[in-house]
């Protein structure tokens, strides 16, 4: 049997206009793929099509609005495979003690990772080829949580959880997840690198991931036919101490 290839497959990468979606949308059309990236930054979304040239385009989107998701997979119409990368970081600040969240704040916290995500796959679901593939993202606080921070925890344990039960409801379209751990992207390269090592020091690999390198497990979620509802935890081993 041939080595998969998505040469010449049409490719959504929904958060691809930065961190990981970007080095995706990079590893994608290296590869042939067409690639359209989704974003809610009309000029980000610009800037970043301009950048890579070539198979890909790009459409703003914000996952918030349901209207605003429904739109974007009319006029993309036809494709194989959806990578969602999108994160709101903005409610991802220093932890809480628990006594102290503010519940309403909290929830905003789903609005763009898990509620966004679903509303891309609703939308996308019957312009999605049959033999392929849904791929999301958490992080690896799913299963390493610490004090203060239940609430994004949760809220990632949930992805991976939704993307078990929606690999059986939407069958045989596959549904998987990319669990990453530190990722050398503008969020992190802002934390001094002194910090950054002290974090990753106890790691069997003890250093950051590089985005081509977390592009490569989505890459290999959306080539892997036999794949699904599973979680591919790409973290240098730090789950593991």
């Amino acid at each position: 049997m041939p080595v998969p290839s998505l040469r010449g497959k049409r490719i959504v990468v929904i958060g691809g206009t930065s961190g990981i979606g970007e080095a995706v949308v990079e590893s994608a059309l290296a590869e042939g793929a067409t690639v359209i990236i989704g974003s809610s930054n009309d000029a980000n979304v610009r800037a970043t099509v301009a950048k890579f040239g070539g198979e890909s385009t790009g459409l703003v989107i914000n996952v918030r609005e349901e209207d605003s998701v429904a739109a974007f997979f009319g006029t993309v119409g036809a494709f194989d495979h959806l990578v969602y990368t999108a994160g709101d970081w903005g409610h991802s600040g220093p932890p809480v003690p628990f006594a102290e969240i503010d519940l309403r704040g909290a929830a905003a916290g789903y609005d763009v990772r898990y509620w966004g995500a679903l509303a891309c796959i609703k939308h996308a679901q019957g312009r999605l080829a049959a033999d392929g593939s849904v791929t999301l993202t958490d992080g690896v606080l799913a299963h390493r949580p610490r004090k203060g921070v239940a609430v994004m925890s949760s809220m990632l344990g949930a992805i991976e959880n939704v993307a078990r039960a929606l690999s059986v409801e939407l069958a045989p379209l596959r549904v998987n997840v990319v669990c990453p751990g530190i990722v050398l992207t503008e969020r992190w390269k802002k934390m001094p690198e002194e910090q950054r090592n002290k974090m990753t020091a106890t790691q069997p690999l003890p250093r950051c991931c590089e985005p081509g390198e977390i592009a490569e497990a989505y890459l290999y979620l959306m080539r892997g036919g036999f794949i699904t509802g599973q979680t591919l935890i790409v973290d240098g081993g730090r789950t593991l101490v």
